[in-house]
């Protein structure tokens, strides 16, 4: 059967082989780098803080090696199945033909799905035969949204393999059109996540065994208490001891974090997708200040794996106005969701130049002789001594509320003052917040 990659489709030029073989340098550079500062953290591990630090250290380098894995790919073209324990196995994807009912699956899918190569790949139909009863609904729902309304399909179910093993399965696809408009088929790719998903759990579990048993309150259950919970309180995002953010400054700015975590809630699974970074970019003292939401659960790991990005492509001389997409590529390479809301800020301290891009509707809010404004529309802005600039991620709908702190902020002696009085005003205005972040830059010279 064809592929349904037409003329209103046009297949995707392959990447140069030198910009993919930059691409892993820089892999392999950042992969060496963690695994540095894993061997350099304080603690054996046998205790619950180090447990969890060890996990999310984990994560990180098994997500490395396996996108330096798929680049190889890229470079190499098609190559035999991972190594055993990969966190992302290879793409497999299938079509199926509503008018004849064939279906047509790539060899990878086969394996994916643990169905011997020579038999004869299942109809739709079929396809929940190998999907525990439980999650049947799911991907029949899924399946009748594509073919029905013409949504995309973009959700996990779990298979179970000959032996009775369950693998968890990520699966994309797309209604295929005739020329009349109407369905004629479903196209889909499909991977096996199940490592993934084990390793993100792990750093979950070592998390919440960091934060002890669930205090009481009143009669009815709680769950255990966020840092947070209290109006003003912030704390470390649970990705924090990976990658360490620069509290002794850099060139002319003094720099300072606030992260809100979810609030609690006996009912709500929390999302920790909030993220904030500032690193050098690449040829002297400039620096890349940044903020952003990765959405969709099981978030934990990673913000750690794109800031770890973000700081390669820094270091390799990547601008800020090209951060958007060159992130918006490397995660395509990953199992992690596209950044649909961050912002990459570029700052010269020797000229007090500022630059921007961003992704979504986040913008720099500049606070200034009292007063607060964003600086949207803007191409750059020189800053002053004195200036407060203020990133945010994870609370759209809180930009009037930090404008209004302009006459607070203005008596703020250091950023780490100013952080304190925006992190209590997120958590009073917002008390049913899920995690959100600022970072805060005051001009010193």
């Amino acid at each position: 059967m064809s592929s349904h990659l037409s003329a209103d489709r046009p297949a995707a030029q392959p990447p140069g082989r030198g910009s993919v073989e930059s691409l892993i340098t820089q892999t392999r550079r950042l992969r060496g780098d963690v695994d540095a500062v894993r061997r350099d953290s304080r603690g054996d591990g046998s205790d619950p803080e180090g447990r969890w630090q060890r996990a999310l250290y984990d994560l990180a380098l098994h997500q490395l090696t396996d996108l330096d894995a798929h680049l190889a790919q890229l470079r190499d073209g098609p190559a035999p199945p991972p190594r055993a324990g990969s966190l992302l196995s290879r793409v497999g994807s299938a079509e199926w033909n509503l008018l004849t009912d064939e279906a047509d699956w790539s060899a990878e899918l086969f394996a994916i799905l643990g169905r011997d190569r020579g038999s004869v790949p299942l109809s739709l139909d079929e396809l929940p035969s190998l999907v525990p009863a439980e999650d049947r609904p799911k991907l029949t729902a899924m399946v009748t949204d594509c073919l029905v309304d013409g949504r995309p399909i973009d959700g996990e179910f779990r298979v179970v393999h000959p032996g009775g093993a369950l693998r968890t399965v990520h699966m994309m696809g797309e209604p295929v059109l005739d020329a009349d408009g109407s369905t004629a088929s479903m196209w889909a790719v499909l991977r096996d996540v199940s490592e993934l998903r084990r390793c993100r759990r792990a750093v979950s579990e070592s998390r919440d065994s960091l934060r002890g048993p669930a205090p009481r309150s009143g009669p009815g259950p709680r769950t255990s208490r966020e840092p947070g919970d209290r109006p003003g309180q912030s704390a470390s995002p649970p990705w924090h001891g990976l990658l360490r953010f620069p509290h002794e400054g850099r060139p002319g700015l003094d720099l300072a974090t606030a992260y809100l975590p979810p609030a609690a809630s006996p009912t709500r699974t929390h999302r920790y997708g909030a993220w904030y970074d500032a690193c050098p970019l690449a040829g002297g003292d400039e620096t890349l200040l940044a903020t952003g939401h990765l959405p969709g659960p099981d978030a934990t790991g990673g913000p750690a794996v794109l800031i770890g990005a973000l700081r390669g492509l820094a270091a390799a001389g990547t601008r800020p106005g090209q951060l958007p997409g060159r992130v918006a590529g490397f995660l395509e390479n990953t199992a992690l969701p596209p950044v649909r809301s961050a912002l990459y800020c570029g700052y010269r301290p020797g000229t007090r130049a500022l630059s921007w891009a961003h992704a979504g509707d986040p913008v720099p809010l500049l606070f200034r002789d009292g007063a607060g404004h964003g600086l949207s529309g803007q191409a750059g802005a020189t800053l002053r001594p004195g200036d407060l600039l203020l990133l945010h991620a994870g609370a759209p709908a809180a930009v009037e509320r930090l404008v209004s702190l302009a006459p607070r902020l203005a008596g703020a002696e250091s950023a780490r003052d100013g952080a304190r009085i925006v992190a209590r005003a997120l958590a009073e205005s917002d008390p049913e917040r899920t995690d959100a972040c600022v970072l805060l830059a005051r001009v010193t010279a």
